[in-house]
Formats: C-alpha cells, structure tokens, sequence
C-alpha cells in the first residue's frame, strides 16, 4: 500500500497530545511495517525530524503554514485531494480529526475527544463553528473512525451514531528507563502537573486544593508543565491572589529531555483534568514510577487501573487530603510506583501501530 499520513494541522510544540501520539505512532509503524510506502505530509513549520529514517518513509512538505488555521483549512480540502491523485494514495490516515472531504481514495480519521461536544462552554464561537462543521464531516466521509479509548469511543455512537476502532495511546521505552533511574535518586520536594493550561484541565482547582496543602507542607512546590493555553493568564492572577508565586512554577512548553528530568525529580504527580480522550501525562507518570493522583472520571479511571489515588474533580478538599496522603504515607507511596509500573506496562506504541496498520489495511482492501 501507499499510506498517505495527513499532518498538515501539527505544529510543534503547540498541538499537545496529538503531536506526542503523531511522532510515536510513526516511529512505532516505522518499527512494525518495512513492507508498506508511507507520505508524511506535513506544513511549512514541521521539520523533517518528524519523519522516521525508514526507506518506506517520504516526507512531502506543502507550503501552507498551519498557524493560520483557515489557510490549512482550505489548503486540506483543496490541494489534498490531488495530492493523494498525484502520489496513488491508496488510503489516508488523518491523525487529528480532519480530512480532505473531497480526496478519492478511503480514510481513516483518528477521533482523539469529542471535548467541543462535551464542554462547549470552553470554546471561542468561532472555533466551535469549525469544529462542528469539519469533524461532522470528517466523521462522514470516514471509511473507518479510531478513538484513542473506550470512552471516546462511545462519545462517537452517542452523538454521531457511528462507531470507532479503540486504539489506545502508548507510553515511550523512556519513561520505564525513567522509573530505574528514580530509584538511584532523591526526589525533589515538587508536585508536578504535565498538562496545557486550559479550562477543561481543571487546574485552577488544583492551585486551589495546593494552597490548603502548602499550609501544611510550605516546603513543596508544584511545577506546572505545559503549553500556556489560553486559560494561563487566569491561573498567574489566581497563583498571586493565593500569595503562591514562589512556590508554583508555570514552565510553559519545554524540550522533552528537561520534561523527562521533570519526571524523573518529582514527588508526585497530579493530572486534575476533567476530561480527556486517553490522558497520556498520567500514563507516563505511571510508567515512570511516580506516585500519582487523577480525577475519578474516564478514561483516567481505566488507565490508571488502580494504580494512582482518585478524587472527585469538583472538590478542592478531595484534592488536598490526596496530595497529603501522597506525601506523607511511605507505605501508600511505595504501592503505587509498584502498580503504577505494572499498569502501564500494557500501553505500548508498537500496539497501537499494529491496531492503526491492521485498520489502514481493511479500509484499502475494501475499495479492491
């Protein structure tokens, strides 16, 4: 097959969990499949960095710049389609949420949440009116639809009557290397938060449940690792107003390597989030060993398979006895790095790429 992968929307650096599942996705097919012909079609910011060294592996970089979002817009549905003429697509993998509607040959589009479905009060009207009309049609013209867990999935048969292929997310060979290395050294005294810095990620509740906890433990801080979404001006006003502006670091987006060692330091980790379509931050953490916290909503709740203290993502006070048990209790602490790893071990890059490789050959094959 030749197996078109359709990155115009990634922006480095700014995209968040779609660009990690991107990168690992091809890495992981560039490890599985020497047999198939893969096109990389990326935009003017992406760097060839993105495409494996693989000899089936081809980047086609357009000229379109995805920062400007009506221009990729236009440039997908426009020129996409004769590109995929053009190079003999036989399928196209859209990895985040939309697709040329008017390219020939079968697609499979990669659901990653339905969040402007879920929580339509934490978008711009304007966006909203994109998101509606480009993932209804991505949905449509779809042969085949991937969601990255079980609940994403049923989002899709709730309000769109069609049903997807669960994919689930995998967890880099870095972060269980990580979890040695966090044995042989002293954590920090920080609690760390890997997530952007919008509303649904339910930070300001965790500033909130940190400055009950502060008064306890005024020697912790907690780092805040993320992009600066557009809920970051909010949370700094919110971290003064609390008299906590030294002892909560926003980092903003920073290199992998200073995000592992992240990681590698921390206390504990805390993924508050009120919803998500696979939460990969808290999977990472869990493969790394670190003791951790999340929200009792899924798909958090599956990944975590009991491996890391939930609370009720509306209580500051649930938040804050869980941050105490976490740092106090050696005991609880030990038992969840042991569970931890031993959960996260079932969340591979390679399973995902077989899963995708397996739905991109059944959505060609139906068309022969």
């Amino acid at each position: 097959m030749r197996i078109g992968v359709n990155a115009l929307y990634l922006i480095p650096g700014q995209v968040g969990g779609t660009e990690i599942y991107l990168r690992n996705l091809l890495i992981a097919l560039a490890q599985i499949d020497p047999i198939n012909e893969y096109v990389i079609i990326t935009n003017a910011e992406t760097e060839s960095g993105i495409v494996p060294t693989a000899s089936n592996f081809h980047h086609l970089r357009h000229p379109v710049k995805a920062a400007f979002r009506p221009a990729r817009i236009v440039w997908e549905q426009s020129v996409l389609p004769f590109t995929a003429i053009r190079h003999k697509l036989d399928v196209i993998l859209n990895p985040g949420f939309t697709a040329p509607l008017l390219a020939q040959c079968p697609q499979i589009t990669t659901i990653q949440d339905l969040q402007y479905k879920r929580h339509p009060e934490f978008f711009k009207p304007i966006d909203l009116i994109f998101w509606r009309l480009l993932v209804w049609a991505a949905i449509r013209k779809s042969r085949l639809l991937l969601t990255p867990s079980e609940s994403a999935r049923q989002d899709v048969r709730s309000f769109f009557q069609k049903d997807a292929i669960t994919t689930p997310l995998g967890v880099e060979q870095r972060f269980f290397d990580l979890a040695m290395e966090r044995k042989d050294s002293r954590q920090d005294s920080y609690l760390l938060c890997v997530s952007t810095l919008h509303p649904h990620k339910n930070i300001e509740l965790l500033v909130r449940a940190f400055a009950q906890y502060h008064t306890v433990h005024p020697e912790m801080s907690l780092v805040l690792a993320g992009m600066r979404g557009f809920h970051t001006e909010h949370i700094e006003r919110l971290i003064a107003e609390l008299n906590l502006t030294q002892s909560i670091r926003i980092t903003g987006w920073i290199p992998r390597d200073e995000l592992y060692d992240l990681y590698r330091r921390a206390r504990a980790f805390v993924f508050p989030s009120m919803f998500e379509g696979f939460g990969i931050p808290l999977v990472e953490a869990l493969a790394a060993g670190i003791p951790s916290i999340c929200a009792n909503v899924e798909p958090m709740i599956s990944n975590a398979g009991g491996a890391a203290l939930t609370f009720d993502p509306a209580s500051v006070e649930g938040l804050a006895d869980c941050l105490l048990r976490i740092t106090e209790d050696e005991e609880l602490r030990a038992e969840l790095s042991a569970a931890g790893k031993r959960q996260a071990s079932q969340f591979r890059w390679e399973r995902t790429a077989t899963l995708t490789l397996k739905a991109l050959t059944e959505a060609a094959d139906s068309t022969r």
